[in-house]
């Protein structure tokens, strides 16, 4: 086998390291692919494969990309899952003695990456590493963008899912445990769209663990980071740092904190739940217009956008807490003009937190910083404004809040207003700043006068009128003169290159100047190089106050968000309470009635507590408003506990531990599960999960199924609810099975409400009101008609229903005892309603009850008999059996 050359060695080298990642590999202006990295990346990338020969007798396949373009590409592999090595050339080729020298610089994953293009502004990049151990997982959650960085523990998976859904990382990192575990991966890379990478065992050592955290935050106990009560967190923690160490190759300076917390100490919301009340986006079309955060979202930074997505994503359930905000909001509504001047200073702060994550990685440019000054020039003027705020979150805010004149003043002093991208040509550094740089930027400037003159002398001494002096980065300096002026060359010309018309030429006096010039240029952009790079290594160096400063401003910014929202949109201070109560009043749902243009939205009523207010049965007729009531009560618990107004006349919410919700269903064809089985893994969940200081919001239970089975299903529901020794959680319970209303009187904590209709004739008003009682008809038919159905159709139903209505089996369903003492005699009283007796789609004339009637023996019947069978043949008129 021939023997590869010796810069194809050089790869295989390095991609021998690298093995699971496509290498790019730097050759002059292009990152190179060979063999099956070209192969993968020709094919996702759409770009052309050609080959190179690398010594064997076939070609070698290859692909490149220009470097300058880099960033597109990179992020079409890491948006399809592939990990990414760059692979950079050390040195100058230019005195590079035989092979340039390369080495691997970082390693982009999906949650590595860090091109701002690339990253929603207002969304967190997470990466999350999951370390099972059976009874324990520990989790812990980073952005590299921002030196975010976390870590917890749960007990079990579905926890573990609710704090995957809660953060939805772009990237999860694991040990193999977890692949065995009986999570399923497969949902996490195709449904969410998370990739997954198991890492070796040794990441997950422990003593490893720990000394990389501490080697990191510089303590020498665990104690000093405050997660020695994390064992299992801690150890996912430690995982995670040592794979950023791995793939990104730098010193990670803006990860200066690591913060450990109880899942308890936040509401719960499982997926189900942040999907049906649409949070963050919306259920069919995943857009951001029409979800809660939507309506609530009016801050000026992307700093702000993503706390506020944190706090919606994590409600609190600390009394004391949610209080705290609600003041800060209410001050902020109070100062409605401070509070409008203080949205104006932030209007112009850029994203704080991925500037310092650039500046951290070196990678920030010279208009980076700018707009890091600009940011920094608002800071005294919020403190200014802040000062007047009686709220302790706000004192402690402006506290928090370092005006950071230092660094903004050395910002202002070294940088020019518009400096150009490129941070090694020159044009950077001000006038003023460095006495060496002005020097050599005045010989740069004072050479072109240098060179006019000596222009001038030898136009005189030569007597050749049309003699230039140009310039080009092959032939440096030159004099060039046309052909016709020839003769005229004095003897001290030296030739340098023979041209059609013309000829060029240099002097000693030209080559000094040459040299005196160039050089002060290759020095100038040097030295303005080496003093940018100080100036941004001395931002790093004050990291950790950049970062307080910056978590400050955009908590700012959300409750200056919070109070515009409610003062546009007529919200009041929900009072909190810890007894259980739900009392709101003129509620309204904070997504619909926004959306509605022409229409006004109808207010509604929620009372909920422990006892025998606990369940509210709702039913009322499809498309009436049951399922936005039921939400709208949902998201005014769920705004109260984030600490914002909601939209009421007044609410006193009482603190609630999770929200439940089953609103919906589809099939999930891809794991095999029907409409019906969706729907019963969700109430299984609610049902083995929920506590009594749950809020419940549970829609339609049992409608996959037939009407006996859902029916059952819905009571079955109702009573395990009810019992407070079982659960005896606060529920909103819509149905379309009116029979359901008998439970009220024989539960003591079950209400019936339904939604007022108005009739006329066949057509119907929704009035959207919730009333107390239960609704008498489901008004199906209408509905039907409402949305277009043929009218041959609906009369057809209107014939079937009339005999279903003759026909009620329920009638024998609603006799069901709910006492406990009868609970053995109701399949015995299922069991007496006899199926196949129904027939309701068969048609009896009066001839076929004429002809029988004609061959009864009236003289042999018993007057029990005789009754018996005109009851018999009076229902088969009726089509009864």
């Amino acid at each position: 086998m021939a023997e590869l050359t010796p810069m194809m060695q050089q790869y295989m080298e390095t991609k021998k390291e690298y093995k699971d990642c496509i290498l790019f590999y730097r050759l002059g202006d292009f990152y190179e692919m060979f063999f099956e990295d070209a192969l993968t990346a020709s094919k996702e990338l759409e770009i052309t494969l050609t080959g190179k020969n690398c010594g064997q007798e076939e070609r070698a396949p290859m692909c490149g990309i220009p470097y300058h373009a880099v960033d597109g590409y990179l992020n079409k592999l890491v948006s399809k899952g592939y990990k990414v090595a760059i692979c950079e050339q050390m040195e100058d080729p230019k005195f590079a003695k035989g092979l340039v020298k390369r080495e691997v610089v970082r390693i982009v994953t999906p949650g590595t990456n860090l091109n701002m293009q690339a990253l929603e502004e207002t969304q967190n990049n997470y990466l999350m590493c999951i370390s099972y151990f059976p009874g324990k997982i520990g989790i812990s959650i980073a952005d590299v963008t921002t030196g975010d960085y976390y870590l917890t523990e749960v007990e079990d998976l579905r926890r573990l899912s609710d704090e995957i859904n809660k953060y939805m990382p772009s990237e999860i990192i694991c040990n193999d445990a977890f692949l065995v575990s009986g999570a399923d991966v497969e949902d996490l890379k195709n449904r969410l769209g998370i990739t997954v990478y198991p890492l070796e065992s040794h990441y997950f050592d422990d003593e490893g663990c720990k000394k990389c955290l501490m080697r990191h935050f510089r303590v020498q106990v665990l104690t000093g980071l405050g997660i020695e009560d994390f064992p299992v967190g801690m150890i996912a923690a430690g995982a995670l740092l040592q794979y950023l160490y791995e793939t990104q190759r730098t010193s990670l300076a803006h990860f200066t904190h690591l913060y450990p917390y109880l899942t308890s100490k936040y509401m719960l919301l499982d997926s189900s739940t942040r999907r049906n009340l649409e949070l963050t986006e919306t259920l069919r079309e995943k857009q951001k217009r029409g979800s809660l955060l939507w309506v609530l979202d009016k801050t000026k930074t992307a700093m702000g956008a993503r706390t506020l997505r944190s706090y919606i994503e994590q409600p609190l359930i600390d009394a004391e807490s949610i209080a705290a905000r609600q003041d800060a909001i209410g001050v902020l509504c109070e100062n409605a003009v401070s509070r409008d001047e203080i949205r104006e200073y932030l209007n112009p702060i850029y994203d704080l937190e991925r500037l310092l994550g650039k500046v951290s990685y070196k990678t920030a440019n010279p208009r980076d910083l700018i707009a890091f000054r600009n940011s920094l020039e608002m800071l005294p003027h919020i403190k200014t404004v802040l000062r007047d705020m009686d709220s302790r979150l706000l004192h402690s805010i402006d506290k928090d809040i370092d005006g950071l004149e230092d660094i903004c003043g050395l910002i202002e002093n070294a940088i020019v207003d518009e400096p150009p991208i490129a941070i090694k040509e020159g044009g950077i550094i001000k006038e003023g700043f460095d006495e060496t740089i002005d020097s050599l930027r005045n010989a740069k400037t004072e050479g072109k006068n240098w060179l006019a003159k000596l222009e001038n002398e030898d136009k005189e001494r030569t007597g050749i009128k049309n003699l230039r002096i140009k310039y080009n980065k092959v032939f440096g300096y030159y004099f060039e003169v046309t052909n016709s002026y020839a003769g005229m060359v004095p003897d001290d010309y030296i030739r340098k290159q023979t041209l059609s018309n013309a000829e060029r030429y240099t002097t000693p006096r030209l080559k000094e100047l040459e040299d005196t010039i160039l050089n002060a240029e290759d020095k100038l952009f040097a030295l303005e190089y080496d003093i940018f790079c100080k100036v941004r290594d001395s931002i790093a160096e004050e990291i950790e106050r950049i970062q307080k400063t910056a978590k400050a401003v955009a908590a700012l910014d959300v409750f200056a968000s919070l109070s515009l929202t409610a003062e546009r949109n007529q919200y009041i201070r929900p009072k909190i309470n810890e007894k259980g109560i739900i009392d709101i009043k003129d509620g309204r749902h904070p997504v619909v009635e926004k959306m509605i243009v022409n229409d006004m939205f109808i207010s509604n009523d929620t009372y909920l507590d422990n006892n025998k207010n606990c369940i509210s049965v709702i039913t009322g007729p499809n498309m009436a408003g049951k399922s936005t009531y039921m939400r709208q009560a949902a998201l005014i618990v769920l705004m109260a506990q984030i600490g914002s107004f909601v939209p009421a006349s007044a609410a006193n919410i009482g603190i609630v531990d999770r929200i439940f919700t089953r609103v919906g269903a589809s099939d999930d064809l891809a794991s095999g599960q029907s409409t019906f089985m969706v729907e019963m893994n969700e109430v299984a969940n609610i049902l083995r999960n929920a506590t009594p200081n749950s809020l419940l919001v549970l829609d339609e239970i049992g409608r996959g199924t037939s009407t006996f089975d859902g029916l059952s299903i819905a009571w079955a529901v109702i009573e395990h609810i009810s019992n407070r020794k079982y659960l005896g959680a606060k529920t909103l319970f819509a149905t379309h099975y009116h029979e359901l209303t008998e439970l009220e009187g024989k539960m003591s904590n079950v209400n019936n409400y339904c939604i007022a209709v108005k009739e006329k004739g066949d057509d119907i008003v929704f009035l959207r009101k919730i009333i107390k009682g239960g609704a008498d008809k489901s008004y199906g038919i209408q509905v039907a008609k409402l949305a277009g159905v043929p009218d041959m159709v609906i009369d057809r139903a209107k014939e079937i229903v009339e005999q279903l209505s003759d026909n009620d089996i329920m009638e024998k369903v609603q006799s069901i005892a709910i006492d406990n003492k009868t609970d053995k005699k109701t399949a015995k009283k299922y069991d007496e309603v006899d199926l196949e007796q129904i027939s309701l789609f068969d048609t009896v004339s009066d001839d076929d009850v004429l002809k029988e009637l004609k061959e009864v023996d009236v003289t042999n019947l018993t007057p029990l008999d005789a009754l018996n069978t005109l009851y018999r043949l009076q229902n088969k008129l009726k089509n009864r059996w």
